[in-house]
């Protein structure tokens, strides 16, 4: 399994071609304090006006602000809405140069009225149908770039630019051109013959295929996930792509693949969520996860992280690589963490079997790996400082603890205060360390000839002692650093204080 964040750094200049239905969004903001007199509506006085690319757009807008190359295939009225759109999108990084201009038809617009904080109302531009001049420019930018291109997503609203001669000729081009195709379309039916690599319909848009009288709801809030398993199975059987990703506000996602397997990816809901574009969040992210090489569930899953940092934000919004970045690194932290609680549980040889696999990944990718070991009983300010050096010195650091046994028969009966379970835990949550391994041996020799590290790294108070492992780590090519110790604490010297204080707290006597 790839770390999200490694797959999210590899986003930087993909070459991706979006296509689809382009639509200007307004957001028209004031406050309301008063009544018309000519009806009973709010007088809205007007404090502010944002124009931002939707739609399609915004997908595009997505895919430049998380570092990629990006063409954007789709048609625009000429008209005031369609120069605020192009001006909109030139202003987030995105190149007009595959726009099609048609005089005949006009920009689709999305202008919504909010008086303090709230919507008030939305008006809709009047759809108007494409001239075939302009689709068939389209049709021409697209044989002109598909084949340049490491991730293709349709953006599909329902409103012309995604014609049935273009679908024909995408599915064609994809045959000879290989790459990651993401559907994202109101209507995937008319992309039952195209070889997708994966669709991403919404709940409710997957169930209108099958439960077209229904009348379901945007605004439904109930989500029988065993239903949308059903509704997704069937959605596979009508489609010719390799995966679904069913989107399901803030229960998650549930993917779907030809062989009928599902797996369902929870989200963790946010405070009031603005779902406004987040779905076009969600497939840049995951078609740009999957053209860098991630499986459909790491996609999703960083696709996940995108609509949630979308939905934190107000209005149609874009979500910037740097912002991914950081969300992706503390998944993968808190990931991490778990997984080396569930190491210390588990047998000795599936965890030390499951380590020299990840390791053995970080050392073909040359990165340096630190290995030290340690009781970690009551964690220290010179544990920390002592942590902080040893991981300044390499890649990655594995911190290998004494189990209980262990400790009790190097520091007495008496010892450890904290279980091996709470000490893991606590080391495997400092940021300095990379992972954690559990060791039932009186020293770390057979761990480290296992392991293979680079460096082995003790503690200044060992500079005048013969290690024991000193031996394995010359055997396996490493080298050994002794590292001075930060002032004179330890957790032998903090538990001596600790019951020093208690007795003179049982006598009376101040410390």
């Amino acid at each position: 399994m790839s770390l999200a964040v490694d797959l999210v750094r590899r986003f930087q200049r993909l070459r991706a071609l979006v296509i689809g239905d382009a639509m200007l969004d307004t957001y028209l903001e004031g406050s309301a304090t008063r009544l018309c007199t000519e009806g009973p509506v709010p007088v809205v006085q007007k404090k502010a006006e944002h124009c931002v690319p939707g739609g399609a757009a915004n997908t595009a807008a997505n895919l430049h602000a998380l570092d990629a190359d990006v063409t954007f295939l789709s048609i625009v009225g000429q008209d005031a809405a369609g120069s605020a759109l192009l001006s909109a999108l030139r202003a987030q990084g995105v190149s007009d140069r595959c726009i099609v201009e048609d005089a005949f038809t006009n920009t689709l617009h999305k202008l919504r009225i909010l008086a303090n904080g709230q919507y008030i109302v939305r008006c809709d531009a009047e759809v108007r149908p494409l001239s075939l001049e302009s689709q068939q420019q389209l049709l021409a930018h697209l044989e002109e770039v598909f084949p340049q291109s490491d991730l293709v997503v349709i953006s599909d609203y329902g409103y012309g630019v995604v014609s049935g001669k273009l679908i024909e000729r995408l599915r064609k081009l994809h045959s000879l051109y290989p790459c990651v195709l993401l559907i994202d379309s109101k209507n995937l039916t008319r992309f039952r013959h195209v070889r997708a690599t994966v669709v991403t319909p919404n709940h409710l848009e997957a169930r209108l295929l099958f439960e077209p009288d229904r009348g379901l709801s945007a605004r439904e809030t109930t989500i029988n996930i065993s239903h949308v398993e059903y509704v997704g199975k069937r959605l596979m059987t009508t489609m010719n792509a390799e995966h679904a990703a069913i989107t399901m506000a803030g229960e998650g996602v549930l993917l779907v693949d030809r062989q009928q397997r599902t797996v369902h990816i929870p989200t963790h809901p946010v405070a009031q969520a603005h779902d406004v574009g987040a779905g076009d969040s969600f497939a840049a992210a995951m078609a740009l996860a999957l053209a860098a090489g991630g499986s459909v569930e790491e996609a999703a899953r960083i696709a996940i992280d995108a609509a949630t940092i979308a939905v934190s934000k107000r209005w149609t919004a874009v979500v910037r690589h740097q912002e991914l970045l950081q969300r992706a690194s503390l998944r993968d932290h808190i990931q991490h963490t778990h997984s080396l609680t569930a190491l210390s549980e588990a047998s000795s040889a599936q965890a030390l079997s499951q380590l020299v696999a990840q390791l053995e990944t970080e050392r073909q990718q040359g990165r340096t790996i630190v290995f030290t070991n340690g009781v970690f009983d009551i964690l220290h300010a010179g544990h920390i400082y002592f942590l902080r050096q040893a991981n300044a010195l390499g890649d990655v650091l594995v911190v290998a603890i004494n189990s209980d046994s262990s400790t009790q028969r190097i520091k007495g009966k008496n010892r450890p205060i904290n279980s091996e379970q709470d000490r893991v835990a606590v080391v495997a949550a400092l940021d300095a360390v990379d992972y954690v391994v559990l060791f039932d041996e009186d020293t770390p020799t057979a761990l480290i000839r296992v392991l293979r590290p680079h460096i082995h790294v003790k503690g200044g108070d060992y500079a005048n002692e013969v290690l024991p492992e000193a031996e394995a780590v010359r055997e396996v090519g490493g080298q050994v650093v002794i590292l001075p110790l930060a002032g004179s604490m330890s957790t032998s010297s903090v538990i001596d204080r600790i019951v020093t204080l208690a007795r003179n707290d049982e006598m009376g006597v101040e410390a």
